[in-house]
């Protein structure tokens, strides 16, 4: 355990924290636009290939509690047949069949949507982890 204190190092951590943001959009979501902003860098993360436990890992997952914890406070997800959930959420975080191809298919979740299959548990434990929601309003 590192138990090193900061003490007279908190300018050069403050220039430091400044030169990081200037790079990347990292704070505490305050409304809705620092939420946008927050889900728009886990997606450009969740498209980058990450090394468990690396830099970009411990950053996507930062990132995505902070938006789980926005969200807990502020979306309501609606209560809905599960496609629906899915089409609300796509829409609601401004994303395409298509970005979700990590998890799914677009073929696949273009028949999830028009009905014509359903979410299996495995899918909706994806899409929860994905949206940090629970894996039961998919089922």
């Amino acid at each position: 355990m590192n138990t090193q204190r900061h003490s007279g190092g908190f300018p050069e951590i403050a220039k430091t924290w400044a030169l990081l943001q200037a790079q990347v959009f990292l704070k505490p979501i305050r409304d809705e636009d620092d939420y946008r902003k927050m889900v728009a860098l886990a997606d450009d993360l969740a498209d980058q290939p990450r090394e468990e436990g690396g830099p970009l890992d411990d950053l996507f997952d930062l990132v995505t509690e902070l938006i789980g914890i926005w969200e807990d406070q502020h979306v309501e997800v609606p209560t809905a047949e599960p496609r629906e959930v899915l089409r609300y959420l796509l829409e609601s975080h401004d994303l395409k069949q298509k970005d979700l191809g990590d998890i799914a298919s677009p073929t696949l979740i273009s028949d999830i949507l028009s009905g014509r299959r359903a979410i299996s548990k495995k899918l909706a434990k994806a899409l929860a982890d994905r949206f940090s929601i629970d894996a039961s309003v998919f089922l």
